[in-house]
């Protein structure tokens, strides 16, 4: 049975990436096929899909820290947020009942609420795979979003654990020596190597928070999510995150597959689901307005609107919760979940132009742009610049260090991911901080003395991006850029690129070059002198 399950899921997950849609509403697409053929949901699957989300709040801790949720744009911008659409979304559907709407109508106040509640969040899943598809989770507007997701998170175990009326046991308090326990936690990371060993080290501590959590009568997912902010300082915390990131969506198909094998959806249940969509327009004006009342730049507050615009698989945890204790019908938990399935259509279309959308309206949206922005807005100054490298990778590195033997002086970096800025800065590196793709930095940079700016970026479509933004303004100078495969190199030439390097064969190249130069020297310096005459 589990095959069959996995195949409809791979079978109707393809089909919904051909069309660039996420594979997880292809998976919920598949519950609703197998309800529909006479299967039902099973205890495997049930624990299956409990693991992916307990290895996902994991990851989400792995890749944040601490610090960044006590920024006043993360944590009060969420409580504004979710106070808000609660208050605004909550009007709207009333307003829909007094017009008639029955299914609304026979709601009670308290399922109204929590319905509206469990619409609050914004999809951790699709978020992330939007960002990380683009390139984009170090970016400022990516980490923010990543913020609000993480407090929204906090906001939902907090509700699972209130609405389970488990209070925590006296020996809760005994947690706290979680934090002298960091060093060792720390040893055994270390001591896991890179291989097969890290991704099971993180299911060890994934689980063993959970478990730990629950023993003292605390909601085990928040024991994930606690244990992960608190390893996301190891310098490993990105790369054991990367190697369980497979793991979690192989999971996370068993959640969406339980959620469409609850019930079978009929026309009107999806009318609602449509009409409860129809409300996201109102999400991202109150994530605009918001942040741009926080002191944020006009583009982080209308890409961090745009990619959260949509509803989350947290909000179908709080239903299901909530189904099984009676506060809520099944038919109401399917409605949400093909509401929530929408919603990644909307954004995965959405957030595709979402760069060309603000270039062509920037004027517009940076009218409700404060004019003294966060310190961490304020853009960067380059002096004597003639090269710039962007994307301080392995790649991008190893071109700036040979730029800087041939140039020294003259070469600067850029990079939006800060930690790594901050550590080549204090190495005495010329690098500053910048998203590539933001219109309005290049605008600000004196770009004027720049000869050639190198695109050391993995995707194409980044490297694209950025060579219109050069384009648009007016840069004179010339333009290089990475390619991993051969097809792309034609596709960059013809959007702006002067030259492109296929990374696999310039490596070779190279690698040939060292080498036989390397022999050689050694022939040299090993040749026997020649005897006298």
């Amino acid at each position: 049975m589990e095959y069959i399950f996995l195949l409809f899921a791979f079978i109707l997950g393809l089909s919904v990436k051909l069309f660039g849609i996420p594979p997880l509403v292809g998976y919920l697409a598949a519950g609703f096929a197998l309800h529909f053929a006479g299967f039902n949901t099973n205890p495997a699957l049930q624990s299956i899909a409990d693991l992916g989300i307990t290895i996902m709040l994991f990851t989400i801790g792995l890749k944040l820290n601490i610090k960044d949720l006590a920024k006043r744009e993360v944590w009060l911008g969420s409580v504004l947020h979710t106070g808000l659409w609660c208050a605004l979304a909550g009007l709207c559907l009333t307003l829909l009942a007094a017009l008639g709407l029955s299914a609304i109508s026979a709601l009670s106040v308290s399922t109204l609420a929590l319905i509206v509640f469990a619409l609050s969040f914004s999809s951790t899943v699709c978020v992330m795979k939007v960002l990380e598809e683009n390139g984009e989770s170090k970016t400022r507007h990516g980490k923010i979003a990543m913020g609000i997701l993480v407090m929204q998170d906090i906001f939902a175990v907090i509700f699972l654990v209130i609405a389970t009326g488990k209070l925590p046991e006296w020996w809760a308090i005994g947690l706290i020596l979680l934090l002298p326990a960091m060093p060792l936690f720390s040893r055994i990371i270390n001591s896991s190597g890179h291989g097969e060993l890290l991704p099971l080290t993180g299911f060890i501590f994934a689980l063993g928070g959970y478990q730990l959590f629950e023993l003292v009568g605390i909601k085990g997912d928040l024991g994930a999510l606690v244990m992960g902010l608190l390893l996301a300082q190891h310098s490993k915390a990105a790369e054991m995150a990367k190697s369980l990131l497979s793991f979690k969506d192989l999971f996370l198909i068993g959640f969406f597959l339980s959620i469409g094998l609850a019930a079978l959806p009929d026309w009107e249940m999806f009318g609602l689901a449509l009409v409860l969509s129809l409300l996201l327009p109102i999400k991202y004006i109150l994530f605009f307005g918001v942040l741009s009342i926080l002191r944020l730049r006009a583009r982080t507050s209308f890409l961090t609107g745009l990619v959260m615009s949509n509803y989350s698989e947290f909000g179908l945890i709080v239903a299901a919760l909530a189904v099984s204790l009676g506060m809520l019908s099944t038919d109401w938990l399917v409605i949400i979940a093909m509401a929530v399935s929408l919603s990644f259509v909307v954004t995965s279309i959405t957030y595709r132009s979402a760069h060309t959308l603000y270039s062509r309206n920037n004027d517009l949206f940076r009218r409700w742009e404060k004019q003294q922005p966060l310190v961490e807005d304020q853009y960067p100054h380059m002096d004597s610049a003639r090269f710039l490298v962007v994307g301080m990778g392995r790649v991008g590195l190893g071109a700036f260090n040979s730029l800087n033997k041939l140039a020294d002086g003259a070469v600067w970096g850029m990079d939006a991911d800060r930690v790594k800025i901050r550590r080549l800065q204090k190495e005495g590196h010329k690098v500053i901080t910048g998203d590539g793709e933001d219109a309005d930095l290049w605008e600000s940079l004196d770009m004027s003395n720049v000869k050639l700016v190198m695109l050391a970026l993995p995707s194409i479509e980044d490297s694209i991006n950025i060579a219109k933004q050069l384009k648009h303004t007016r840069f004179h100078g010339k333009v290089a850029a990475i390619a991993r495969y051969e097809d792309e190199v034609k596709i960059l030439r013809d959007n702006g690129v002067d030259k492109v390097f296929n990374f696999f064969k310039e490596a070779g190249l190279g690698f040939a070059e060292e080498s036989l130069a390397f022999v050689e020297d050694r022939d040299h310096y090993a040749e026997p002198a020649q005897p006298s005459n």
